[in-house]
């Protein structure tokens, strides 16, 4: 939940990725209930969260270890997550504005990113 103010208003807000666990009439009655303003956000929409980039970076990992049982996934995703570094992480925070711009520039729908 994004808090903020809006004209001197504090403002609560959620996005949404319309999985059926945030889109049940359950959920919907809970962020009415407790005011909270629910964005809309389309099924498709490109996610320019940089984690699915960290998420991308391990799958590749374990994808190029192939791993024969659980104890080796195990350990190769433990030393791919260890072997991330914090220059890896600023440079995926610090493309932020080239993914929001080529998503204007698509006009919402999927990038490169």
């Amino acid at each position: 939940v994004r808090r903020g103010v809006v004209s001197g208003r504090k403002l609560k807000m959620k996005r949404q990725y319309n999985d059926p666990k945030h889109t049940s009439k359950r959920a919907k009655s809970w962020f009415q209930t407790n005011k909270i303003n629910v964005m809309e956000w389309p099924a498709q929409s490109p996610d320019l969260n940089p984690i699915e980039n960290v998420w991308g970076d391990i799958k590749n990992a374990v994808s190029e270890a192939k791993p024969r049982n659980v104890n080796e996934l195990w350990n190769v995703v433990k030393e791919s997550w260890s072997g991330i570094t914090a220059e890896r992480c600023h440079k995926l925070v610090d493309s932020m504005p080239h993914r929001c711009e080529a998503v204007i520039k698509n006009c919402g729908h999927t990038t490169k990113y």
